[in-house]
Order: structure tokens, then sequence, then C-alpha cells
């Protein structure tokens, strides 16, 4: 593998077979013996390559095949078809050395210990690693500083709050100084304080060097955190690329909301382009496509429909672009 790239997929498949069940005792015995049922291809021919210290986003709906993609990554589940190498080694024949590596977390789970404190997970996860008491302390300094940690420390993990939970797992995740982060919907669930403390943390993580793989629903860690997004849907690559490519292959347009001094009582501008024009008393909506016009053609069109006050330009947002690639 090119020294360049922590992680490569190429061709991975993963199928899971489902018995078909009967009803009752002997229903269930004979689901037991039977070789019939039927197969779910939660994720199909997916190859990929991320560039070591980059931030990759991981998209798709409910049961695209994201998490089982990160489990694979991960080492926890075998590829039914295709090749993984993270950091230059398969997650499954080479787990041990991989997993030394990597960081991963789920957002639906924690890695840590329930009924501990988080202070005695830091140190069983210390000493698994074999991270030296004073670097181990050291950076959990400096977990404490960006995620604010030390409040909780002494509280057993099954008290702590979802928000409380997240930032103690990424902590935990990156003890031991890896190469790789693999994370599954971190910022679920978690109110808009938490999230934005826990994106400060992942860009000072990602800019320190580390390998990023994101999958989350929430499109603001996307535009916020992400460089490049991968998209699968069914289980198939749909997307790979950036967020502005992505906008424009799936054409969602950009809308311009002008306000004019006094209400427009002229007749509005054929603007074409596939421009879309609306007006609403003393003010016009205009939907186009960026990359077929621009805003000041626009606005320089509208002009002679009188004085403007204010312009204001939002871009699409991005939960309806994926959206709209989804529904295609």
């Amino acid at each position: 593998m090119d020294g360049s790239y922590s992680i490569v997929a190429r061709g991975v498949s993963k199928h899971f077979r489902i018995a078909e069940t009967g009803r009752g005792v002997t229903g269930a015995v004979r689901t037991l013996l039977s070789t019939k049922g039927r197969v779910i291809r939660a994720v199909e021919d997916v190859s990929f390559a991320i560039e070591t210290g980059t931030f990759v986003g991981y998209l798709g709906p409910n049961g695209a095949g994201k998490s089982t993609t990160v489990k694979m990554l991960s080492g926890i589940l075998h590829p039914t078809a295709g090749e993984i190498e993270v950091l230059g080694a398969s997650p499954q024949r080479q787990r041990a050395q991989v997993a030394q590596r990597i960081g991963v977390v789920f957002g639906q789970r924690t890695q840590l210990w329930w009924d501990l404190p988080v202070a005695d997970s830091y140190e069983l996860i210390a000493a698994m690693y074999g991270v030296p008491h004073d670097l181990a302390q050291q950076r959990l300094r400096r977990f404490d500083e960006v995620l604010g940690i030390g409040e909780f420390l002494d509280v057993q993990v099954r008290r702590l709050s979802l928000g409380q939970r997240m930032r103690a797992d990424l902590a935990g995740a990156l003890l031991h100084g890896p190469e790789v982060l693999f994370l599954d919907e971190p910022t679920i669930g978690l109110d808009v304080l938490a999230k934005a403390a826990i994106r400060d943390f992942l860009r000072e993580v990602n800019a320190g060097g580390v390998t990023v793989l994101l999958t989350t629903h929430d499109m603001d860690d996307v535009e916020q955190l992400c460089g490049r997004i991968i998209v699968i849907n069914h289980g198939r690559l749909a997307f790979d690329g950036t967020v502005p490519e992505l906008r424009q292959r799936v054409g969602v347009p950009t809308q311009m909301e002008v306000d004019f001094v006094m209400p427009v009582s002229q007749a509005l501008p054929e603007l074409n382009c596939g421009t879309v024009t609306v007006q609403d008393g003393s003010r016009v909506t205009v939907s186009f496509d960026r990359a077929r016009t621009s805003a000041a053609r626009i606005i320089a069109a509208l002009g002679d429909l009188g004085e403007i006050k204010d312009v204001t330009i939002s871009e699409p947002d991005i939960d309806e672009i994926v959206r709209r690639m989804y529904a295609g």
C-alpha cells in the first residue's frame, strides 16, 4: 500500500445470511436445521482510499452500510469479499497490531467499564495499551482542558449523561495516541454546546495528524469538519468528493432573497438558465444554479426593478442534497 494512505478498501462486501423462521417449537427446530434463508447485502463492492491526516465523512441513510463498514475497517467484522488495509495491515489477520494504532468511538455504545469510575477505566485502558503513567496523565490533562472530563473522573460511567459519556469515550479512544480514529455517530443525541465542544476537539485531533473517518447523520458535523465525503446507499458507493462537488452533482439550487425599498410593481425579468423567480411585495426570491449563472448577473438583472435595500444568499443545505441523492 502507498504510505500516503492510512485506510484502503478494495472491493469490500459484507453479506449476512438470515434464516427462514418457523412458528412454534417445531418451527424453531426446523430453523436450526434448515439451510434455507435470504442474504442481506449490507455492503457491496465498496472501494476507497483515505489519505493520511485527512478528515472524511462517511454518509448514508439508516441501513446503508455505514456502521458495517466501520466495523470491518476496525476488525470487528470480517468482510465477505474484498481487502482492507489500515496503516498497511489487515484489521482481520493482524488485528492486535492494528488495534494498537487505531481508536474507535461508537455513539450508541461505550468502550468504558459501566460500573467503574471514569478514572479507573482510563487506568485500565492505559495498562492495556502499555501507555506509561506520566504520558497517560499528560494526555488526560490535555483532554480535560478541551473536553472538561475532570468534572466526572470519579463518577461511574453508568451515571454519566450522554454528553459526558461521549466526551469520556473520546478521551478513552485517544489515550493511547492512535494514528487513525473511527467515529460512528459521535454527536448523536447531544445538545448544541456538547456538539460544539466535541467538534472543536476533533479539529484539534485532526490538526495533530490523526486520520479521522466519521459516520454521522448530523449535516453540521459534515459541513464543519469534513474536507471530503463518501456517500453510501443500499450498500454501494454513491459519491466520493467534496461538499461543493456533491451540491453541483445533485443540482440543489442556491437561493437569493432581494429586498427592495419599495414594493415591486414591474414584471420580473426573464433570467433563463433554469432560474425560478418569485415576487412577494418588496421581496424577490430567486432560486438558481451557481454552475449556470452568477449572483452578480442576477442582481444586475433585478436592478431595474427599483432600489435594492438588502441581499441575502443561502447555500443549499447538505441534508437536502443527500436526501435528493438517496431519492434518486
